[in-house]
């Protein structure tokens, strides 16, 4: 009902991005030949008749009387504007080459004349400027010629000459004609790129809602899945020797994945209910804690040393989600059991840096590989940097800066 009311009282939706027939024509020149105008040519071929008839009647004496080959003139001139959309240089020549021979051969004026108007209008909106220009241009100068001179010789006979201000009265219609066919040329360029920025625009945000969801997904679950597998190796490393260490395992296990369970499903529902608020209020390094205790359920130390500052929630929450996975890198790839956080911040930027002392193990503990390139888009997102790689004394080092204030605040 909302939706109702803002159509019905505001401007209909076409008005800056063109009218629907105006998309459908765009689609015809895509895929030419789909759909011919038949309905439209034959309603203008009738019109065409019907008033070329009545024109007749009051130019009686004055013009030759329209026959058979007349006629034919008429259906050819207006029947070829059923190829305007897929030929529009061959219709507008050839609607100005029927019309001039129709001129010259003295039939009645009529509406024969609009059939060349239809043709240039959409041989200058298809592209094909030159050809709409050379076909008015010369469809003018031979009736000049004819209106001027060589109506001596031509149907009907004792016709006198026209007159300059008639001629220059054409021309200022042809000019006319031209000069609003080229203007819906360059409205239908505009609507078209208009139209490409819009899509490119949709592709661009899909994308990112992509990669945004394959984020947090992948940080959701790799922690929690890393110290399942660590747990699952130790229970049955200690199933038949420490049935109690085992049972300890096993409810690590349960917690981890109740866990992974619970953030899987906030996401999911963020995805399909978009425009509600969170049911829980999403992860930030008040939580720091809960890695710490996960991480020693996998047998990590974890030493936390500094304590971070009021976050922006885009900010907490990705600051989280570094930790998150680089203490889920130390769990899969380190052979240290201690691992180090120091959090720092000035006015301007929050400093992360995760340590272990190694060395690597190069076990693979299931993972996919994104979990750097990950938190390097996070990092991008928020204007900030992460450097990665081997520490000097051995071990690993994650270091990221992510900023708490834009460019414009701090200017």
């Amino acid at each position: 009902m909302t939706e109702q009311r803002v159509r019905r009282g505001g401007p209909p939706q076409w008005w800056r991005h063109g009218p629907p027939w105006w998309h459908r024509a765009a689609d015809e020149e895509a895929e030419p030949g789909r759909h011919r105008p038949w309905l439209s040519t034959a309603l203008f071929t009738v019109f065409v008749l019907v008033g070329t008839h009545f024109s007749a009647h009051n130019q009686h004496g004055h013009r030759e009387p329209l026959d058979a080959f007349g006629l034919a003139l008429l259906l050819v001139t207006s029947g070829m504007l059923l190829w305007r959309k897929r030929y529009p240089a061959f219709v507008v020549c050839g609607t100005a080459a029927t019309t001039l021979v129709y001129y010259a051969a003295g039939y009645p004026y009529g509406p024969v004349f609009l059939a060349v108007v239809v043709s240039c209008f959409s041989a200058v909106v298809a592209g094909h400027r030159r050809a709409a220009w050379t076909a008015l241009g010369t469809l003018w100068a031979a009736h000049a010629l004819i209106s001027l001179w060589l109506y001596r010789w031509l149907p009907p006979p004792g016709d006198t000459a026209a007159s300059w201000g008639q001629e220059l009265a054409v021309a200022t219609w042809v000019v006319a004609v031209v000069a609003v066919s080229e203007l819906a040329r360059v409205r239908r360029e505009q609507w078209a790129k208009e139209r490409a920025e819009r899509a490119q625009a949709s592709r661009r945000r899909a994308d990112e809602e992509r990669l945004r969801i394959a984020r947090e997904l992948h940080d959701v679950l790799a922690h929690s899945i890393s110290v399942i597998n660590v747990q699952a190796g130790v229970g049955l490393a200690l199933l038949d020797t420490d049935p109690e260490q085992a049972r300890t395992a096993l409810a690590t296990i349960k917690a981890a994945s109740k866990e992974a369970l619970g953030e899987v499903r906030q996401v999911l529902d963020t995805l399909r209910t978009p425009g509600d608020a969170p049911r829980a209020p999403a992860p930030g390094l008040g939580r720091l804690s809960e890695l710490v205790d996960q991480a020693a359920t996998a047998g990590l130390t974890v030493e936390v040393q500094g304590a971070p500052p009021r976050l922006p929630p885009g900010t907490d929450l990705a600051a989280f989600r570094i930790v998150q996975e680089a203490l889920t890198n130390v769990v899969r790839h380190s052979g240290s059991r201690h691992a180090r956080v120091l959090l720092g911040h000035d006015r301007r930027a929050l400093r992360l840096r995760v340590d272990d002392d190694g060395p690597a193990t190069g076990a693979d503990a299931g993972g996919s590989g994104n979990g750097l390139a990950g938190m390097r888009e996070r990092a991008a997102a928020l204007g900030g940097t992460i450097d990665a790689g081997a520490r000097p004394d051995g071990g690993w080092r994650v270091l990221a800066v992510l900023p708490l204030t834009t460019e414009e605040e701090n200017r």
